[in-house]
């Protein structure tokens, strides 16, 4: 190998970097892994944590750091956890931290999706948004980075993109739901896509 070929390479492995992310959501990881370059990604199946993770609290921020603070007290490493959900106007924020049970147990995105229509049928304010809460554990240190994304709930699913509302959640400026959206454009809108960003930017900060 030439030696600037080499020291290239050499300096791309040296810079790079683990982070644990506090989840096995398949989509989620998918979703984040488009986002984070330049970071090997570990999921909790990576580091072999079969624990469920306790999210007993009122805000994204408590439920975040309790997940963050779990994993890397387990493994040691540098870590992210986010806690996400969808919030409806009309229904005074819920189903908010309580989204992915909004149903009850066990946890079904398409029966969850369901209750959102239901909770709607007669309302006239269909407007929610999407927040995301990451707490990263880097070197050390404790970070918190947020997203948010407003839209509309349609009244019928549309796409087969995404995971959870993204049928229904249709963002500010667009006609389409997040269902429908190409994966590119939606993280470029998403709450996640918009807290990773900024994770990222802080990420890149310290290198």
């Amino acid at each position: 190998m030439p030696r600037a070929v080499y020291a290239r390479a050499l300096i791309i492995f040296v810079r790079m970097e683990q982070l644990v992310l506090a989840s096995n959501n398949e989509g989620k990881i998918k979703e984040i892994k488009e986002i984070v370059g330049g970071i090997e990604l570990l999921s909790l199946m990576d580091i072999g944590f079969n624990d469920e993770i306790a999210e007993p609290y009122q805000t994204f921020e408590e439920n975040a750091l309790t997940k963050a603070m779990t994993v890397h007290r387990f493994c040691g490493k540098n870590v992210m956890a986010d806690d996400s959900g969808i919030c409806l106007n009309a229904l005074d924020g819920e189903p908010g931290v309580n989204s992915a049970y909004f149903a009850g147990l066990p946890r079904d995105d398409n029966k969850n999706l369901q209750k959102v229509l239901d909770e709607l049928q007669d309302k006239v304010d269909r407007s929610a948004y999407y927040k995301a809460l990451i707490c990263l554990i880097w070197n050390g240190g404790v970070h918190y980075f947020e997203g948010i994304c407003k839209g509309t709930i349609v009244k019928e699913r549309r796409g087969t993109g995404g995971f959870g509302y993204d049928p229904i959640f249709v963002p500010e400026g667009y006609d389409k739901t997040f269902g429908e959206l190409a994966p590119e454009i939606k993280n470029s809108l998403s709450h996640r896509g918009k807290a990773v960003s900024k994770m990222v930017a802080f990420l890149k900060a310290q290198q």
